[in-house]
């Protein structure tokens, strides 16, 4: 099957290019070429916009009017994702805000029961806290915190079908947990945690190769005292960043991608439940929290995750740097599946790659997502065809 896009830019490893035939079979990319004169399956005018790779987001909450925490089965995890992919998202990582261990183990089971079934756009699960520090929990309620134990470190080093993210507070944390969870494969990162300089830098010597929403709810970078934000500057670690333009200052997300380089800042969302409707609150752990002016927010003030999907950061990140949209796009495919280990499944338009793409109008609007070359969600009409 082969798709000719043409009349705008398709963002390609080695550059943009004008237009381009792309082969796909069994969901993924053959090869991608120049349009060739033969007929192809589908015809696409980009409109002047863009193709871009499929986003991947690893820090989802909830969408559609589904919160994870609250609904931990394949059904839950389908209308997040399906949610998402109206703004682009073709791979995920459904996230459980700290909860208990029971409750990790059934999200843990429903993400691979997801998986099996071949629900689009999930590859793994993220776990944020409990294992956090209460002094930096946030919206996180300080009754769940705990430390690792023996029985919880089993559960999440058992074999999974998906890809396993931990945050955790590494100075709350033995190193010797750090090595066991990433023998096992669980990518560690660090959030909600006031680690000094010298901790995180041990954690990340223990296999620690991430930060959490990098600034918010962590110690921050001070000339004397670099804390967890100068040891996430100061390593080659990966970094989350909410671009919405509420958590970051624009000249803070600048001087991020500035410090870490693009291949090494990935977008992420936090999404809440409320994406993708027009709810004006909605509860979380039995904290009502109310979504204004596009800010999801407890009534004393704390921000409780965002109304932010991977579209508007692409957009928001591209106005506050001024960088070309290839270069912010990988910030949303290519980097979070570099640090996914996924990148030879998604994250860029290549051969042997998911057919996951995004197209974009010249605005950076959505106008179609594709997973595995069948269209998941569109704006415009005449494409129904090609989900066929």
């Amino acid at each position: 099957m082969i798709f000719r896009f043409h009349n705008g830019r398709v963002a390609l490893p080695g550059g943009a290019v004008n237009a381009a035939d792309i082969a796909i079979a069994d969901g993924a990319v053959a090869t991608v070429s120049a349009p060739g004169t033969g007929r192809a399956d589908f015809e696409i005018d980009l409109g002047g916009g863009w193709l871009l790779p499929g986003f991947v987001d690893t820090q989802v909450n909830g969408g559609g009017g589904v919160l994870f925490n609250d609904q931990v089965d394949v059904e839950a995890i389908a209308a997040i994702g399906a949610a998402h992919a109206r703004f682009g998202t073709t791979a995920f990582l459904p996230t459980l805000i700290s909860d208990t261990p029971a409750q990790i183990a059934s999200a843990l089971a429903a993400v691979d029961a997801a998986i099996a079934q071949g629900v689009p756009g999930v590859v793994g699960i993220h776990i944020e806290g409990p294992f956090i520090n209460e002094v930096k929990r946030g919206i996180h309620e300080a009754h769940r915190i705990r430390r690792l134990d023996a029985d919880i470190l089993a559960t999440l080093t058992a074999p999974h079908r998906g890809r396993v993210m931990l945050t955790l507070a590494p100075e709350l944390c033995d190193e010797k947990d750090i090595r066991t969870l990433v023998r096992h494969g669980v990518i560690v990162s660090a959030g909600h945690s006031d680690a000094t300089y010298d901790e995180a830098q041990r954690a990340i010597a223990a296999g620690l190769s991430g930060f959490t929403h990098l600034f918010n709810a962590m110690s921050p970078l001070h000339h004397r005292n670099p804390g967890a934000v100068g040891a996430a500057f100061d390593s080659d670690t990966w970094c989350g960043l909410i671009v919405d333009d509420v958590h970051l200052h624009p000249a803070v997300v600048r001087l991020a991608i500035h410090a870490k380089g693009r291949d090494r800042i990935m977008l992420v969302t936090d999404a809440m439940p409320s994406v993708g409707t027009d709810v004006g609150e909605f509860t979380l752990q039995g904290k009502r929290i109310a979504v204004k002016d596009g800010v999801c927010i407890f009534e004393d003030g704390t921000l409780a995750g965002t109304h932010l999907d991977m579209a508007s950061a692409l957009r928001k990140t591209v106005e506050v740097t001024g960088l070309p949209v290839p270069e912010v796009s990988a910030m949303a495919t290519a980097t979070p599946a570099a640090f996914l280990s996924l990148q030879d499944r998604i994250g860029a338009i290549a051969p042997g790659q998911r057919a996951d793409w995004v197209w974009l109008d010249p605005r950076l609007a959505l106008r179609a997502t594709w997973i595995g070359g069948r269209i998941i969600s569109e704006s415009a009409p005449d494409l129904a065809q090609a989900a066929q």
